[in-house]
């Protein structure tokens, strides 16, 4: 008979042995967590107050910003949390929760980039059509197909670990719940469960990365070998370069962390990526948008010298 057990929580892996390390990791991540919400939360605000930014590009940048808000809160209030705290503990419900929304965001921000990707391709390489394809309907219709494709695929998860069973020690192998280390505390035969973690997560990450990935290789063959405007030419490859600055930052730890199979990985590269991808990414996309766009820029300035004004 199995030494299985009924679990009520999970322990959580500190991301540091040093005690005296712990103030300062929470400052950073505190920090981090502070300029990711201030960031992301300005873009949607410009976005949503100026009309010149009402097309499908920054529909679909406000989508990613919205994300972006979202899925640094899964994880990181928990983590400043723990950061200050002896028990460092999520009880099974949350972890479950906790599991469910950070796939069902991330997924959905795989996807997104991809959708961001087609946008640019349209506008760039059938720009007289770009009105027609992309039209306002079109885009929410692919917004809703990204949430509701993810939202499903992260119910899977989050449906077949909570049946598992927990035979082994309760000491979660990450600093928040994923399907990876959960998998390494379960008895019984969790094959399938792997499985669905390499192939449909991988599916969806590199169904997504590889259309990205042309769309932007054949923008630039375009702009090279047909477009004869420079100004054009420079304008493209700037919004093209921070697209695909994004999606590398987003792809290339997803792509790492979920292919491999969840025994015989390194769940200590895992949690370092963990941090890039959870802490690190929804701080830097504002930044990139903001920094290499002249509307985006221009909005915030005068959004400012109308509040400076007041």
């Amino acid at each position: 008979m199995r030494n299985e057990t009924i679990v009520n929580e999970f322990l959580l892996l500190d991301l540091t042995n040093i005690q005296e390390l712990q103030g300062i990791l929470f400052v950073i991540f505190l920090t981090l967590y502070l300029i990711s919400l201030a960031g992301n939360g300005a873009i949607v605000m410009i976005i949503i107050s100026e009309p010149r930014l009402h097309t499908p590009m920054y529909f679909f940048l406000g989508n990613l910003s919205c994300l972006d808000i979202c899925y640094s809160t899964v994880t990181m209030p928990k983590v400043l949390e723990n950061l200050l705290s002896t028990h460092k503990a999520i009880s099974f419900p949350g972890c479950i929760t906790q599991l469910h929304f950070f796939h069902f965001l991330g997924s959905t921000e795989a996807i997104l980039l991809a959708i961001m990707a087609f946008d640019r391709f349209v506008a760039i390489c059938n720009p007289l059509r770009y009105l027609v394809l992309m039209k306002h309907q079109v885009c929410l219709q692919l917004a809703t197909v990204a949430w509701v494709i993810s939202f499903f695929y992260a119910l899977m998860h989050s449906i077949m670990t909570s049946q598992l069973n927990f035979c082994q020690s309760h000491q979660l192998n990450h600093f928040f719940c994923d399907v990876k280390p959960l998998l390494e505390l379960a008895c019984g035969n969790t094959v399938l469960n792997q499985w669905l973690l390499s192939v449909i997560t991988g599916s969806i990450s590199m169904g997504a990365f590889f259309p990205t990935l042309l769309s932007y290789f054949y923008i630039i063959g375009f702009l090279l070998f047909k477009s004869h405007s420079w100004n054009m030419l420079q304008k493209a490859l700037s919004t093209c370069a921070s697209h695909f600055m994004v999606a590398c930052l987003f792809y290339g730890p997803v792509g790492f962390t979920y292919i491999r199979p969840a025994f015989g990985s390194s769940m200590a590269q895992d949690r370092i990526v963990a941090i890039m991808y959870s802490a690190v990414t929804p701080v830097l996309n504002p930044l990139i948008y903001t920094l290499r766009n002249k509307e985006v820029k221009f909005a915030f300035k005068k959004a400012f010298g109308r509040k400076h004004l007041f």
